[in-house]
């Protein structure tokens, strides 16, 4: 038998798994990661501060200098850090047995990621390309859902507002006139937008195509698997941008073309009146049982899913799913399938936690059984599943 047969099942079709760090060379970060204070740069001056933690990643960061692994999940295997193996080599090794036959048939491995986002500013006003500009260089489109946990959100950075899309009387010609002085001066290109004050535990979905700035609160963001994206934000809190950010991910006939460059946005989408209507999410209610309860966070669209699932002091509950996910514990402590999980107060660089977790189809399916072991405190996951996991809403479009 494999290692990873092995690991696989005796953890009865979960997977533990291991911090996975991210840093950005823009921005600032918001420090609310739990990672220890000292550590923030701790993957190298010159690649900027850890600002996000990747979750059931099979995709590398597209961030200049990054190492071939980065941002890819591990899965502790036995205790030993430097024993971890990628997360990607069980979804090849073990295929549907892991993810279910619906996403190995429809794409082959598991088609999603997640992070905790975590800026202490507001982010570049950018876009990931839409579905036809993905399709002419090859790469995945980057839908995206926000949710705002309070359980990390101790502060609110400097300003929780983002900007979504234009306003719905801007022409496309003002922001043509504005993307022209890219390299001339300050586009201010955000004056044509509108913005929302974000809401603790609520959610927006942002489709592909859609430019937004994403505001200063630590994020769960269930996402589909890519990095892809274009900043049309040349000036940003001080830091400046090059035109190459702005043409990025475009065949290289196209990247002096500003029809080509505004090509990539849904126009419909980003100037749509009902804006927060279509896309503004609170929880939902899922499941109700004795000593649990669990509510759709991501929902409405065709790509994501998630659950937020709060399990009561001293209850043990077994709790079904529809399909396979990963997971990350964000308040509290007790036993998750033959796991102990704990959420970590703080985290040194490199070390192992007990707080994240994936689940297989099978096991999802059959259920798993949680334990709250605190007397007092509530034990609170967030799960992150594919698209066959039967979210409410169906496609927002």
């Amino acid at each position: 038998m494999s290692v990873i047969r092995d690991v696989f099942e005796q953890g009865n079709g979960i997977l533990q798994m291991v911090p996975t760090w991210v840093p950005r060379p823009f921005n600032r970060p918001g420090r609310r990661l739990r990672l220890h204070p000292d550590d923030y740069f701790a993957m190298g001056m010159e690649r900027g501060a850890i600002v996000e933690r990747w979750f059931s990643s099979v995709i590398r960061v597209e961030t200049a200098g990054a190492k071939a692994d980065e941002g890819m999940s591990y899965v502790n295997v036995d205790d030993q850090v430097n024993q971890k193996m990628l997360f990607k080599d069980f979804v090849t090794e073990l295929g549907a047995d892991l993810i279910g036959d619906t996403l190995m048939s429809q794409y082959g491995t598991w088609p999603m990621y997640s992070k905790f986002y975590d800026y202490q500013m507001p982010l570049f006003f950018h876009i990931h390309h839409g579905v036809a500009a993905c399709e002419k260089i090859g790469v995945n489109p980057k839908h995206e859902h926000y949710f705002f946990p309070k359980q990390y959100n101790q502060h609110l950075g400097e300003l929780p507002l983002t900007y979504f899309g234009f306003d719905p009387s801007v022409s496309k010609e003002e922001v043509k006139r504005r993307l022209a002085k890219f390299t001339l001066n300050d586009g201010r290109i955000t004056e044509l937008s509108r913005a929302f004050r974000l809401e603790l535990d609520t959610g927006w979905y942002t489709p592909a195509g859609v430019l937004h700035a994403p505001g200063s609160l630590c994020t769960y963001e269930p996402q589909w698997n890519s990095d892809v994206m274009a900043i049309w934000e040349n000036v940003v809190g001080g830091e400046i941008f090059g035109y190459d950010s702005l043409s990025s991910y475009l065949p290289e006939m196209d990247r002096d073309n500003l029809n080509a460059i505004i090509s990539i946005a849904d126009w419909d989408l980003n100037t749509c009146a009902d804006y927060r209507k279509k896309f503004f999410h609170r929880p939902q209610a899922e499941q109700r049982g004795e000593g649990f309860a669990q509510d759709w966070i991501v929902y409405g669209n065709e790509y994501v899913g998630g659950k937020e699932l709060t399990v009561y002091p001293g209850s043990t509950v077994i709790v079904k799913d529809y399909a396979a996910y990963g997971c990350v514990v964000i308040e509290g402590y007790g036993k998750f399938g033959n796991y102990s999980c704990e959420t970590p107060t703080l985290i040194r660089y490199g070390d192992l936690t007990a707080d994240e977790f994936f689940v297989s189809k099978t096991a999802a399916t059959e259920g798993v059984s949680i334990a709250n072991c605190s007397k007092y405190e509530p034990l609170v996951l967030l799960k992150h599943f594919g698209p066959d996991c039967g979210m409410i809403g169906g496609n927002s479009r």
